[in-house]
């Protein structure tokens, strides 16, 4: 770990050393660069530059400079990296009340999703975070995420039997792909590639814009569209840094996080169209009228599990209620 931080501190010193303002946030991102997350802080960090007359900036290491999601999520706790750009999934093993945006099919639609991320449960699940050293400042789109394989199409929930997935490190994936009748592999975003490849695992899941950009289409021919989650992003900061600033600053921060989530969707959808084009065009093998039905009712021993608490369960219910 030590040696971690030591490089990571070189890095972010070597780069960020000359640059005018007075204060420059490190923030991280897993995706590549001009990827709609990615392209959002650095919009967002336009308007915190012009906002506090050039006081305040962001520069944003992509690409996973800084590490994977799960660890760069400590490295925020500890102050190391400034701001970070993370999937909730790494975030429900340390952070219980996000497994409910991680539900499978706890979300009808992209549109549900943003009316109760962008609500009163939105809000609440961004101020859980403040007991972990982090501020939750918005929320961000992941797209529906969906299996893809090397193997064979999925068109029943029987073509899963057997077949090994990578997830993100969460308990609610994990049970979820077992739940399907599938093989659930925890492991890094970047080492997913190489693992097909190889035949370590046989497919993964995720949206358009991820299996086109990390290049799986490459090596994984078939993509089901069952859209099993709707996961939103988060974009948090280190509370040191957050403590760092006045009243004033911190206004400055949380208004321009907000303020670049509509500019992140349209990104999203445009990236979101446009990598699925790529994909269909390479000839990838898309199932895309699949019966959700099994799917879901597969998932009631998943929500058994996790949702155990009162608190939970009444997440689960408003969010279904709302319309």
């Amino acid at each position: 770990m030590k040696q971690t931080l030591t490089a990571i501190a070189a890095l972010i010193a070597g780069t960020t050393g000359a640059m005018a303002c007075e204060i420059t946030f490190r923030s991280s991102d897993t995706h590549p660069e001009g990827y709609p997350t990615v392209t959002a802080v650095q919009y967002m960090g336009e308007l915190l530059e012009e906002r506090s007359d050039g006081r305040l900036c962001i520069e944003v290491f992509h690409s996973a400079q800084l590490g994977e999601e799960a660890d760069t999520i400590e490295q925020t706790q500890l102050g190391v990296i400034d701001m970070n750009r993370v999937s909730l999934g790494p975030f429900n093993n340390i952070i219980e009340a996000t497994k409910v945006f991680s539900l499978p099919y706890i979300f009808r639609s992209v549109d549900h999703m943003h009316t109760v991320v962008d609500g009163e449960i939105g809000d609440e699940i961004l101020a859980k975070f403040q007991d972990h050293d982090l501020v939750g400042l918005a929320y961000f789109d992941g797209g529906a995420r969906s299996f893809y394989n090397s193997e064979r199409p999925i068109t029943s929930i029987e073509d899963i039997e057997g077949l090994s997935f990578r997830v993100m490190q969460s308990d609610v994936f994990v049970d979820m792909v077992d739940a399907l009748g599938g093989n659930a592999t925890p492991m890094p975003y970047g080492e997913v590639y190489t693992s097909i490849q190889t035949g370590a695992i046989d497919g993964a899941e995720n949206n358009w814009p991820s299996f086109e950009s990390s290049g799986h289409y490459e090596v994984a021919g078939y993509y089901t569209l069952d859209e099993h989650l709707i996961v939103p992003e988060v974009l948090v900061m280190s509370a040191s840094a957050w403590n760092n600033l006045s009243a004033e600053d911190q206004e400055l921060v949380r208004q321009a996080a907000k303020d670049a989530v509509p500019y992140m969707r349209e990104q999203w959808q445009a990236r979101e169209a446009a990598s699925e084009e790529q994909v269909r065009a390479s000839g990838v093998e898309i199932v895309d009228n699949i019966d959700k039905t099994p799917f879901i009712e597969a998932m009631v021993p998943v929500y058994e599990k996790h949702v155990t608490t009162d608190e939970l369960r009444d997440l689960v219910t408003r969010i279904q209620a709302t319309e």
